[in-house]
């Protein structure tokens, strides 16, 4: 598929998806996120280690593009968030470590698809708002990305407020992992996805599946789950290399 508002590149073991639609403030409106969810099942099929998302242009995402509401029908109305749900969980159904940079501002679904990735930086002139509060459409579908983040009282009063929070108070509440000067976004999210992608890529697929399996099921559930799920990790192969290298002191072989 070729891409009309996307830039994806390689490199090395590592994609890059960037929203590249500045003009319309990498808004996600239907064609966008058809873009965006092919790029990650594309990617998700290959043996990357990591995907990057980013953005180009003055605005990370301004969210849904209105002009795909306006005088819609109620079933196109549901198509348009069906889709958006559908691009939401490609995101984590990939097995790749994905990691929001987050450069500028990133409002409604814009931080919703970063609440959404498995981690996220931002640089400090960064913000994250969901707008809807002071309008006539709340923002329903996002705060349920983002309330799983932060939390019940800060996720309304993100939503009813309807203001933007800036990024060390993004990094304050759990939106993102942390928040870093301007100049040092490109390192810091390198960084992080090279520790990010140590190790077994088969185990951290399996572990990233199962934690978001597991993180909303009730205690009992969660551990009856896991415990099955590492009880099986440890007789693949590379849980038993983990384990006997660990022992006998030298560096793993995963290949």
């Amino acid at each position: 598929m070729e891409y009309r508002y996307l830039d994806v590149t390689t490199d090395g073991p590592i994609a890059t998806i960037t929203l590249d639609n500045p003009q319309r403030r990498n808004a996600l409106a239907l064609d966008v996120m058809l873009e965006i969810t092919d790029a990650f099942r594309t990617i998700g099929r290959t043996d990357a280690r990591g995907i990057v998302l980013a953005a180009n242009g003055p605005v990370f995402s301004a969210g849904h593009d209105f002009g795909n509401m306006l005088g819609v029908s109620l079933s196109d109305a549901q198509e348009l968030l069906q889709v958006c749900t559908d691009m939401m969980n490609v995101v984590q159904q990939v097995p790749q470590v994905v990691i929001a940079k987050v450069h500028a501002l990133a409002t409604a679904a814009g931080c919703q698809l970063v609440a959404t990735c498995d981690l996220a930086i931002a640089a400090e002139s960064a913000g994250f708002a969901l707008p809807g509060g002071k309008g006539g459409l709340y923002c329903h579908t996002p705060l349920v990305a983002v309330a799983r983040q932060i939390g019940r009282k800060r996720a309304l009063e993100l939503s009813m407020t309807g203001d933007p929070i800036d990024a060390h108070t993004a990094a304050d509440w759990g939106l993102i992992n942390r928040a870093v000067p301007d100049d040092d976004l490109d390192d810091a999210v390198d960084d992080l996805m090279r520790r990010a992608t140590r190790g077994s890529a088969s185990s951290k697929a399996q572990g990233k599946r199962s934690f978001y399996a597991q993180v909303d099921l009730d205690q009992p559930k969660a551990y009856a789950y896991a415990m099955e799920v590492m009880a099986a990790g440890v007789v693949t192969p590379h849980g038993q290399e983990g384990i006997a290298s660990f022992l006998e002191k030298r560096k793993p072989d995963f290949s």
